[in-house]
């Protein structure tokens, strides 16, 4: 066990909308280190939105990302021999990291040619209330509820 909590690290927001949830959904998407190749794709990829949608950009990514962020999830939890499926709510930070995490995840394995394209489909799907990353959470909710019963098992 640690002997003290680490410190939370702040992120500076980013140049164009600063907005710091911006900067950490850059930092998920980046590769390598190569963080301005990050901002370029995301900042295409909104200008896309945009074309696309005939909206705000960067409200149209934050409705997607509100659709994809999870309220509960499950945790294995060990019980006497058996393991449980116990759904827990999801703290704050950790839903926003999920839905990040998700709309990288399956912007990446869509079928576009360049990732701006992909990210942008992900967002405007997802805005829509569609399209993988949403399905994603569904199916997370779902196991969540039906494993409610062993929600009395929580830590």
């Amino acid at each position: 066990m640690r002997k003290a909590k680490p410190k939370k690290r702040y992120i500076l927001p980013d140049p164009k909308f600063n907005d710091t949830l911006v900067t950490r959904f850059v930092n998920c998407l980046m590769v390598d280190g190569k963080k301005s190749i990050a901002y370029r794709i995301f900042y295409d990829a909104i200008e896309k939105v945009e074309d696309k949608v005939g909206e705000n950009g960067l409200e149209v990514w934050k409705k997607a990302l509100n659709n994809i962020t999870p309220a509960v999830e499950v945790k294995s939890r060990r019980v006497g021999g058996a393991t449980f499926q116990v759904p827990l709510e999801v703290r704050p930070e950790r839903k926003i990291s999920l839905g990040i995490k998700w709309m990288i995840t399956f912007a990446r394995k869509r079928g576009e040619k360049t990732m701006m394209d992909r990210l942008a489909g992900e967002i405007i799907s997802a805005s829509k209330g569609e399209g993988a990353a949403v399905k994603k959470k569904d199916d997370t909710h779902r196991m969540a509820e039906a494993n409610k019963a062993f929600s009395h098992f929580r830590f």
